[in-house]
C-alpha cells in the first residue's frame, strides 16, 4: 500500500497554466526533449516524478515493459491534464490497460503487433481538498490513507493488462475543456481496490478526450452529508459555465430518519437546491436514480429496496425540466438479463449493492446508452462510433475481460449495512 502523503492539506493552490509540459521516456532509447526514466527512479515528492517502489521494470530499445502492472507518477498542480502515451514498440506484441488515479479506466486493452507503437490520449482530472474560501473538504479517515491518490498532488497512471509496454508519457494542461462533475455515494465514486468498483471508474473509458470526468463521490453519502462536507462547495468553487454535474444518491438516504425526514421531503429539497446551485454557475446538472441493489423475488424479477427514492429523482426532474438518466430502470433490466444465479457474478463477493469490474462497466454503458438516447448534450463528447447498448442484452459474463489492479480492499465502502 502507498504510504500516506503527511503534506495532504499542506498543498498550496496553484494552476496548471504555471506548469509547463511534461515528457518522460521510459525506454533505453530516450525520446527527444523527454526526461530519461531508468528502473531506479522511484516517486519521490522531491524529484516529482517516478515509479512507485517495487516496480519490476525492463527495458527494452523504445519502452518499458513488465510482467506484472505497474505505476507512474508525476507531481502537477490541481487541474485537468491531457495524458498522451506511446504503447508498444517492441520486438514483442503488447496489451496494455491504462487506468488513472484511483482505477479510474482510461484505455482498454490497447494491442500493438510486434515492432509497432500507437499513440493515444486521455484527460485525468486532479483534486486537492483545499477551497479557495481558506477551508477543506471534510474527508472521511480512508480518504487520507487508501483513497489518498483521488486527494494529492500528484498523477497516477496504473499500466496493466497482459503485457504492457510503454514508451513515453506526456503530461500537459488540458487548457479550457468542459468538466462532468459526479455528486454521488459508493455506488459512483472512485473505489480504491478490487473486488469493489463503480460506474465512475468506467465511464472514463467512454469519453473523447475533449472532456474531463472529476469524481467527487464518496462512500457512505447522503445528499445532505455530501453538502456538509463541503462536497459541494469543493464543486461550486471549481466549475464552469458550460460544465456538467450529474447527481445520483439514493442508498444511504433511505436509511436517515427523524420527522420531515423522507424522500418526497427533505431529499427531494436538497435535489432542488443542489440543482439551483448548479445553475448559478452556469453548469448542466444530470439527475440519476440510484440503481437496483441485487434483491431478486421468487418471480425471478428484482425488486425496489429503495423506497421512493428513485421516484422522488423522477419527479424533481420533472419538476424542475432536469434530464434524468433512470439507471434504477436499466438496472432492473440489466439483472433480469444476467439472471439471478449470475446476478452475483456482477457484484462484489457477499455484496448486494455494490458491484465489481463487470457490474459497474455494464452500468456505465446503461449511463452511455441513456446519454444517446436522450440526445443530452454530454453526447458529443462520446468516443464516436459506440455500439448501441441495451441492457437487456449484456455483454457476456464468460468472455468480459478486465485486468484486475494489483491493489485489494478488505474493507467493505462505507455505507455498506
Amino acid at each position: 500500500m502507498r504510504s500516506v502523503l503527511l503534506c495532504l492539506f499542506a498543498v498550496p493552490f496553484l494552476l496548471p497554466a504555471q506548469m509547463k509540459p511534461l515528457c518522460f521516456s521510459l525506454g533505453e532509447t530516450a525520446f527527444s526533449n523527454c526526461r530519461k526514466v531508468v528502473p531506479g527512479d522511484v516517486y519521490s515528492k522531491e524529484k516529482g516524478f517516478g515509479y512507485d517502489s517495487g516496480a519490476e521494470i525492463k527495458l527494452t530499445p523504445h519502452a518499458a515493459v513488465s510482467a506484472k502492472p505497474f505505476f507512474f507518477s508525476a507531481a502537477v498542480p490541481e487541474g485537468n491534464y491531457k495524458v498522451t502515451l506511446t504503447l508498444g514498440g517492441t520486438d514483442q506484441p503488447s496489451l496494455t490497460t491504462v487506468k488513472a488515479e484511483l482505477r479510474r479506466l482510461m484505455l482498454e486493452g490497447v494491442a500493438t503487433n510486434a515492432g509497432e507503437a500507437v499513440t493515444r490520449s486521455f484527460i485525468v482530472n486532479i483534486r486537492t481538498p483545499q477551497i479557495p474560501d481558506g477551508t477543506t473538504v471534510k474527508l472521511k479517515p480512508r480518504e487520507t490513507t487508501s483513497e489518498a491518490l483521488a486527494w494529492d498532488e500528484r498523477l497516477t497512471l496504473e499500466f496493466n493488462d497482459a503485457h504492457p509496454a510503454v514508451g513515453k508519457i506526456e503530461i500537459e494542461p488540458a487548457g479550457k475543456i468542459p468538466t462532468i462533475y459526479i455528486a454521488g455515494d459508493s455506488t459512483s465514486t472512485d473505489q480504491p481496490g478490487e473486488p469493489f468498483n463503480s460506474w465512475g471508474q468506467m465511464i472514463t473509458r467512454f469519453f473523447q478526450p475533449t472532456v474531463a470526468i472529476a469524481n467527487h463521490g464518496e462512500s457512505g453519502e447522503t445528499i445532505r452529508s455530501w453538502i456538509g462536507e463541503r462536497r459541494l462547495a469543493k464543486v461550486l468553487s471549481l466549475i464552469q459555465p458550460g460544465d456538467f454535474l450529474l447527481i445520483q444518491f439514493g442508498h444511504n438516504d433511505m436509511k436517515e430518519k427523524g420527522e420531515g425526514v423522507g424522500a418526497f421531503t427533505t431529499y427531494k429539497a436538497d435535489l432542488k437546491w443542489t440543482i439551483a446551485e448548479a445553475r448559478k454557475k452556469g453548469v448542466t446538472p444530470v439527475l440519476i436514480t440510484p440503481m437496483n441493489r441485487r434483491n431478486f423475488g421468487p418471480d425471478g424479477k428484482v425488486f425496489n429496496s429503495l423506497g421512493d427514492y428513485p421516484e422522488a429523482v423522477r419527479q424533481t426532474g420533472k419538476e424542475e425540466n432536469v434530464a434524468v438518466i433512470d439507471l434504477n430502470a436499466m438496472s432492473k433490466t440489466l439483472y433480469e438479463a444476467i439472471g439471478e444465479p449470475d446476478s452475483p457474478k456482477a457484484f462484489a463477493p457477499g455484496d448486494g449493492t455494490h458491484h465489481n469490474n463487470y457490474g459497474s462497466y455494464e452500468l456505465a454503458k446503461c449511463i452511455v446508452a441513456a446519454i444517446q438516447e436522450q440526445k443530452l448534450p454530454l453526447a458529443k463528447y462520446l468516443l464516436p462510433g459506440l455500439p448501441v447498448y441495451d441492457p437487456a442484452h449484456p455483454d457476456r459474463l464468460a468472455t468480459f475481460q478486465m485486468a484486475p489492479s494489483p491493489r485489494g480492499n478488505a474493507e467493505k465502502p462505507y455505507g455498506n449495512d
